[in-house]
C-alpha cells in the first residue's frame, strides 16, 4: 500500500496523523519502503519482524499458512504485478472513502487476498476444473428501514490490460457457473439447490472505455450471453466514486448498439482489430449508467 491508501483505510483520511504513525512503525522495524524512482509514490510493506509478531500473536490464524520466506517473496513482485496490486488498492480505498460518507451502508469485508476466496468450476472444453482467483471480495451491509440488515456481495476483477478478451470472457463465465452450480451457496453454508438465495455481482474495472466496451460487446454476444451479473466501469471512474452512476451492464450495451454500426456480432474486418473512438463517444452518450447500491441495482 501507499501512505494514501493507509490513511484512507485505517486513519479516516488523516494524512498528518498517518505520517506520524508510519514514522514510528518504520523506526520500530515493522514497515519499510520498496525501492523506487524519484517520481514514483512510496510503496510500503511489512517486514519479517512484523510478520513474526502478527503470527506469534495469532492474528494470522484464520489465513492460509504462509512461511516467513514466502511472505518476504511477496515484497519482491515485478513492477507489472505491483502496478496491478496498487490499482486494486486504489479501488478498495475509493470504496472505503465513499462508504464512509454513508449513513446506510457499511463495509463488512473487503478482502484482496485471492487465496481466501478462490474457487474451481467445471467448464466445457477444459480438461480439468478451472481455478479462479478473484482480485477482491466485497460484502457491504445496508441498514433497512425496519432496523434489519441486508447484504450486497461482489467479486472484484481489475483488468491487467495484458489479458485477452477471451481470458476475461472465460472468467466471467466461471463466475456465472459458480453461481448457477450452487458452488457459492455451498461456501455460504447451505445446499446447491438454494443458489438463488445467494446472488452476487462481478465488478470488472478497466483502464479505458475502449476495453470496457469491448468486454460488454463480448459478454452480450457470448453463448450463453452474460447480461446482468457482470457490471463494468473504468478505473478512473471507480477511483473517483465507485458508488456513483458509473457502472454499465452488457444488456444495456446490447440495446443501445442494436441497429448501429457498433451492433454486437458484427463481422470483424479482415485486416484485424481497429480502434473505434466514435463508438466510445456514442456509448457514453447513450448508455444508462447505474449505481451499485440503490433500488435500481437490487
Amino acid at each position: 500500500m501507499t501512505s494514501s491508501h493507509i490513511a484512507t483505510l485505517h486513519f479516516e483520511g488523516k494524512r498528518e496523523y498517518t505520517k506520524k504513525r508510519l514514522q514510528k512503525l518504520k523506526a520500530a522495524g515493522f514497515i519499510v519502503e520498496r525501492k523506487r524512482n524519484a517520481n514514483e509514490p512510496s510503496v510500503l510493506f511489512l517486514t519479517r519482524k512484523a510478520f513474526t509478531l502478527l503470527k506469534n500473536d495469532g492474528h494470522l490464524s484464520e489465513y492460509p499458512a504462509l512461511g516467513a520466506n514466502s511472505f518476504e517473496a511477496r515484497a519482491n513482485v515485478s513492477q507489472f504485478t505491483l502496478r496491478h496490486e496498487l490499482e486494486i488498492m486504489d479501488v478498495k480505498s475509493a470504496f472505503h472513502a465513499a462508504i464512509a460518507q454513508s449513513k446506510v451502508f457499511s463495509i463488512s469485508e473487503f478482502s484482496t487476498w485471492p487465496l481466501l476466496h478462490q474457487f474451481e468450476v467445471a467448464r466445457n472444453g477444459y480438461g480439468s476444473d478451472v481455478l479462479v482467483k478473484p482480485d477482491g471480495f466485497i460484502r457491504i451491509q445496508e441498514k433497512e428501514t425496519d432496523g434489519g440488515l441486508s447484504e450486497h456481495t461482489f467479486f472484484l476483477e481489475v483488468d491487467r490490460s495484458s489479458e485477452t478478451q477471451d481470458t476475461l470472457v472465460n472468467r466471467a463465465g466461471c463466475y456465472a457457473d459458480y453461481y448457477r452450480s450452487g458452488g457459492f451457496a455451498v461456501i455460504k453454508g447451505t445446499t446447491r439447490d438454494r443458489f438463488r438465495e445467494y446472488p452476487f455481482r462481478v465488478l470488472m474495472v478497466f483502464k479505458s472505455a475502449e476495453r470496457r466496451n469491448n468486454m460488454a460487446d463480448r459478454l452480450a454476444g457470448n453463448m450463453p450471453p452474460i447480461l446482468t451479473q457482470v457490471w463494468l466501469t473504468t478505473l478512473a471512474e471507480a477511483k473517483m466514486n465507485p458508488l456513483g452512476t458509473i457502472w454499465i451492464q452488457p444488456k444495456d450495451y446490447r440495446e443501445i448498439t442494436k441497429g448501429t454500426p457498433f451492433e454486437i456480432g458484427r463481422k470483424i474486418p479482415v485486416f484485424g482489430y481497429r480502434r473505434q473512438p466514435e463508438r466510445e463517444i456514442f456509448v457514453d452518450s447513450r448508455i444508462k449508467k447505474l449505481r451499485l447500491l440503490n433500488d435500481d441495482a437490487k
